[in-house]
């Protein structure tokens, strides 16, 4: 048992997962003091004005990253070992980067002249447009694909500690909205700053190129486009509902998605964890690989299936505890809503720990950017009609189609599995199609 429990901890999966849940534990934890303060102070009406305006500044996020979390990650993981190649990488991913911040932003300007709430206060599109470069700068990935999780983790603790005191400080009334989401871009704004200097001590200094910079687009491209389908189901929800609805429907809507996403944070560093390495063993050992990516699968989903169950049963004490009695109509959106743990732990087990280290971007793509189109149609029908009900409903159905979809390709895709590696077991493979079914 003894030497059990130090191969665990000397483990570097396991380090980095416990430096992830690390960070998990810090979101997870400052926002049961920080939410409840935010949601009484601002009222369901300034809740909802944020989280618009907030989810604007995602989509801006979106295109910055344009997909470098998931792509730089990979080729970082596969070339760990060569210090100027992962220099190259960085100075094209950043170079890429400023380019896509420019337009993104701009975009952004347009969209907000039509949308009376941020044309009438220049302030809170200011804070929303620095939540957005400083989120969408956070070089995250560079330390998630050397596998250093402990030293990123690290990073993002400090700055939400800080952006923790700076929001008891500085939010007073509903008048600080603004103050609200430019304080909530302080902890990425250090992370980034930070994290960009450290990797420089790691990497050789390269300046951007018209061939870095294309070759990292050309990489992230799949990837851009995975997490823009995503985002029209996911991080975009509350702007789309804010299209039909008032901020105080926004608000409650916004209250329990906030709540189910938090729920299923609590298995993020399993993914984020085993990523890398999967990303790095499918070069190596594909037999290997396709062993932890079912480890993976199996705790995702037994974690997806007791988070669900908790959200659902705990409803109404989540919404009145972290929320206020002033969200109360926001326990049926919650209720809803608790199936996504368990939707999402499939599509990320299928996604993330196969999909995606098989180089089968397009197909996880297609699916992605499906469900996206059917998410904004639903919200278009349901919205208007049933407010954050009908959005809770069209998200969950959106969730459902990418489940279903992505456990079709993963079955499709054993046979190819096998007349790759030569290595495999029908065996094991038919124990991953049972998993991820």
């Amino acid at each position: 048992m003894k030497q059990l429990a130090t191969r665990l901890v000397r483990n570097q999966l396991a380090q980095n997962t416990a430096a992830l849940y690390g960070v998990q534990v810090v979101r997870k934890v400052l926002p049961l003091v920080i939410v409840p303060y935010l949601a009484r102070v601002l009222g369901p009406s300034g809740w909802g004005v944020m989280a618009f305006t907030q989810s604007l500044a995602e989509f801006v996020v979106l295109v910055i990253e344009f997909g470098f979390n998931l792509s730089a990650t990979r080729e970082i993981a596969r070339n760990r070992h060569s210090r100027a190649a992962c220099g190259e990488i960085m100075a094209g991913v950043l170079g890429s980067q400023f380019i896509l911040a420019a337009c993104g932003l701009l975009g952004a300007f347009l969209v907000s002249r039509a949308i009376p709430v941020l044309r009438n206060n220049p302030k809170l599109l200011a804070a929303g447009f620095f939540y957005a470069i400083a989120q969408g700068f956070i070089p995250l990935w560079f330390f998630q694909g050397l596998e250093r999780m402990r030293l990123a983790a690290t990073l993002e603790i400090s700055g939400r500690v800080v952006g923790l005191f700076s929001i008891f400080l500085l939010v007073r009334s509903s008048k600080d909205i603004w103050v609200a989401l430019l304080i909530q871009g302080i902890a990425p704004a250090v992370t980034t700053i930070i994290g960009i200097a450290m990797a420089y001590r790691y990497i050789p200094c390269c300046m951007p190129t018209r061939s870095s910079i294309r070759s990292a687009m050309a990489r992230g491209w799949h990837m851009f486009v995975f997490r823009s389908g995503e985002s029209l189901y996911g991080a975009g929800n509350a702007f789309l509902l804010g299209l039909f609805v008032s901020p105080v429907q926004v608000g409650y809507f916004a209250a329990a998605e906030k709540i189910s996403k938090a729920a299923f944070g609590l298995l993020n560093p399993i993914r984020e964890a085993l990523y890398p390495r999967l990303s790095n063993m499918w070069n190596r050992s594909p037999k290997d690989a396709l062993r932890l990516a079912r480890i993976g699968a199996t705790v995702m989903m037994s974690g997806g299936v007791l988070l669900g169950a908790g959200v659902f049963l705990c409803a109404p004490v989540l919404i009145r505890l972290l929320m206020g009695q002033a969200f109360t109509p926001a326990v049926t959106a919650l209720r809803i809503l608790s199936v996504l743990p368990v939707l999402l732990a499939v599509t990320q087990s299928a996604g993330m720990q196969w999909l995606i280290p098989l180089g089968r971007d397009a197909d996880l793509n297609r699916v992605i950017l499906q469900a996206g189109a059917l998410n904004v149609v639903l919200a278009v029908v349901l919205a208007p009609r049933f407010a954050q009900t009908g959005m809770a409903w069209g998200v969950v159905c959106a969730e459902l189609f990418v489940t279903c979809s992505l456990i079709h390709v993963v079955l499709r895709s054993r046979s190819e599995f096998v007349g790759t590696t030569g290595q495999a077991s029908l065996h094991e493979l038919a124990q991953v199609g049972e998993i991820t079914s």
